[in-house]
This record gives structure tokens, C-alpha cells and sequence, in this order.
């Protein structure tokens, strides 16, 4: 009969021999998981590339699943529970370790289907996200370019986007958004730098990292010649995204371009506080448009006297801040105007969009007598009856049509 010491070392010897077996079993089971997985992500990559696993917002049975960034694999398991699509969360969270997938999942939205493997879900939740692809044309106001973003399927908070915009301490990094004076009376502060381009946006992307991605591409065009040519001639960089805005809203023209900011710096530039106003018809359709209206090649009385520091016909100088995004070759016309220009007047032909420039008010009068027949307001169809209104300073701009 074995004693009682002989026992205990037995059933010990046997707990050993088990975690052994165990840990041997373990060891195995996990390397032959583990070698098996390129043959099964394979496979699963083959099926998605043919077609099998198209899944879009309107697939029916489709379970939207939003990984937001910073989100951790738990995050992601706790989503996909609450959604039904796996039953134990301890489960998802070793086998993501086992596949390697622990900080590799993509954050945006994923379309999945309920039945999917966890290795399905896991691996889709890997793959990048179907963007919608979003084209913001040159000149378009910020309000243009939220309409532009929903109409394309984004479902990003209109209220939570503006406050975006009005914090620019969100964006600090960004050396032309900490370079950026709030003036009184600036609508909305980064608005000029939604630089207009061709984007891929998720379609649950938060506000925050929409800006970002427009502030990035704005970043890669303003060059560091910019800012120190900016700083030669007296501007910031913000009162010259301002000065490319007025200009990308006159004309379309690159060259014209060069010669409207030449007659801007003249005026900007003059001894004669009279020609200090910029009378540009392009802020008065801004202040239009933002009030309902539509712009206008004409303006009436009242338009040329809306109450906002925005108006340049009431008021000296530059607007507060820019009235749209501004493209690359307003940008360049605002650092690099005409040189050698003297005109200090310009006026729209009313002809595939041309500008016709003056030196004097003579000269400007005769234009606007000769070219004015082809002006009308938006709502008419026939050349208006009356002449355009003069402002003090008598200028009297319009815009490229």
C-alpha cells in the first residue's frame, strides 16, 4: 500500500503529465491554426476579388459597423456584439491576437453580414473602407461645400462641423491656422483653406477629420517661397487666401487674374483713402447668397449697402476673411500680381467671361457704357435698363460671368 507521501507526488507527477499534455496540445492546435491561415485568407481574398462579398450600404442584410480611430480590438468586439454578429467578445479578442489582427483593424465604415466567421469579420474589418468620391470645385463657399459633402453621402453634424470651423485651436499644427487673425465680424474662421480638390471621404467621417484632410492638401500648396513673399509684400497668409478668394470669384482666367490683383494691390496700396475700397461685386454676391439670394452680375441699392464688414464697397480694405476656397492660380495671382500694372479699375465684358481693365475713371466709364449692355441680374433675361449703381470711391467692379 503506498503511503501517503507516495500519493501526493503521484497525483502531482499527474497534474504535471496533464498541463504537459495540455500545453503540448495547446502548442499544436495553435501552429496548425496558425499555418493554415494564409491558405484561409487567401481563399477569402479570391471570393471578394471575384465579386462574392460585394457588400454596400443597400446589400441586403447588410450590419454597418463604424470603427472609429483609436478604437482597441475590445472596442471592436463589444461593437460587433452589440450588433449580433459574433456571441462571445473573449473569443473575438484571441483569435484577433492568434491572426495577428490586433491593431492592424481599419477604422471607417464596414459593411459586414450576419454568418460571417470570426475570420471573415475580421478580415473584411481589415480591409480599407469604401470611400465616396467628392469633387469641390474652385470657388465654392463653405456652405456650398457641406451641401456638396451630404449630396455625396457623408453624414457628418452641420452644427458640430461650423464649431469645427470656428475653432481653429483644434488645427494649431498647421502653421497657416495658427498664423490666421480672427477679425470681428469673420464668418466662419477656416473658411478659405477647404482647399478645392478631389477627396475620398468615409461616409461616417467626423467633422474634425474632413477638415483635416482638406488642411492637409492646403498645406502641400502653400509653399515656404508663399509665405515669405506674403510677408515682403505686408500680408499675412491669411489676408492673401482672403485677397485669392475676392479674385477666384471675379474671373475664371488665370492671366485676368494677375491683372485683377494688380488692380486690388493698387488700390490697397494708394495714397487716395478714396480708392482704399475695393468695391468688388464678388463680396456683395457672397453677402447675397449667404442671406438666400442669388448672385448677380448687377446689383441693386440695396445690395451695394447690406450692412456687413464683408461689403467693399462700404467698406476699406480686405473682407474680415475669405468669401470662398480659393484655387491654386488665384493664390499665385494674390503673391504675384501683373507687374508694372497701373490699372486701378476693371469691369466684366459680359463675353466668354472677359475683363476689361482701365487706368482712369474715364476710361472706366467709357468701359462700363460700351460693355454694358451685356450685363444682366440673374433673374432677368433681358440687359438691364438701368445703369450700375457708382459707389463713392467710383468703382463700380463686376464679376466674371
Amino acid at each position: 500500500m503506498l503511503s501517503g507521501k507516495v500519493r501526493v507526488a503521484l497525483r502531482i507527477l499527474l497534474v504535471i503529465v496533464l498541463l504537459f499534455g495540455f500545453a503540448v496540445g495547446g502548442v499544436y492546435v495553435g501552429y496548425n491554426y496558425v499555418i493554415s491561415q494564409d491558405k484561409r485568407f487567401n481563399s477569402l481574398k479570391t471570393n471578394i476579388d471575384s465579386g462574392k462579398y460585394n457588400i454596400k450600404s443597400d446589400t441586403e442584410g447588410a450590419v454597418t459597423i463604424v470603427i472609429k480611430s483609436g478604437d482597441s480590438t475590445s472596442d471592436i468586439a463589444d461593437k460587433l456584439y452589440d450588433e449580433g454578429l459574433i456571441t462571445n467578445k473573449f473569443l473575438f479578442s484571441i483569435i484577433s491576437k492568434l491572426n495577428g489582427f490586433d491593431g492592424a483593424y481599419v477604422a471607417g465604415t464596414h459593411y459586414l453580414l450576419r454568418g460571417f466567421s470570426y475570420d471573415e469579420l475580421m478580415y473584411f474589418l481589415t480591409l480599407e473602407p469604401e470611400a465616396v468620391k467628392v469633387t469641390i470645385p474652385e470657388g465654392s463657399t463653405y456652405y456650398e461645400i457641406k451641401k456638396i459633402l451630404h449630396d455625396a453621402g457623408l453624414n457628418f453634424d452641420d452644427e458640430e462641423f461650423d464649431r469645427c470651423m470656428n475653432s481653429p485651436n483644434l488645427f494649431t499644427d498647421y502653421e497657416f491656422v495658427s498664423q490666421i487673425e480672427i477679425k470681428e465680424g469673420r464668418d466662419f474662421i477656416l473658411s478659405g483653406y477647404l482647399y478645392p480638390d478631389t477627396y475620398y471621404f468615409d461616409v461616417n467621417a467626423s467633422p474634425e477629420s474632413i477638415i483635416r484632410r482638406f488642411l492637409n492638401n492646403t498645406q502641400s500648396k502653400l509653399y515656404d517661397e508663399y509665405y515669405v513673399r506674403a510677408k515682403r509684400l505686408g500680408y499675412s497668409m491669411d489676408e492673401i487666401i482672403t485677397l485669392a478668394s475676392v479674385i477666384q470669384m471675379e474671373t475664371g482666367k488665370p492671366a485676368d487674374m494677375m491683372l485683377i490683383s494688380a488692380v486690388f494691390h493698387n488700390r490697397l496700396d494708394s495714397d487716395d483713402e478714396d480708392m482704399r475700397f475695393l468695391g468688388s461685386s464678388a463680396t456683395i454676391n457672397y453677402l447675397v447668397e449667404i442671406n438666400g439670394g442669388k448672385a448677380s452680375i448687377l446689383h441693386t441699392d440695396a445690395e451695394l449697402n447690406i450692412d456687413s464688414p464683408y461689403n467693399t464697397y462700404t467698406h476699406q480694405g480686405l473682407p474680415p476673411g475669405p468669401i470662398c476656397m480659393p484655387g491654386l492660380d488665384a493664390i499665385s495671382a494674390a503673391l504675384y500680381p501683373e507687374p508694372g500694372c497701373n490699372y486701378m479699375y476693371f469691369c466684366a465684358t459680359g463675353i466668354d467671361g472677359g475683363t476689361a481693365f482701365a487706368t482712369t475713371l474715364s476710361q472706366h466709364e467709357d468701359n462700363i457704357e460700351k460693355y454694358s449692355e451685356n450685363w444682366t441680374r440673374s433673374d432677368e433675361t433681358e440687359p438691364a435698363d438701368t445703369e450700375p449703381t457708382e459707389t463713392e470711391g467710383g468703382l463700380e467692379i463686376i464679376p466674371d460671368t
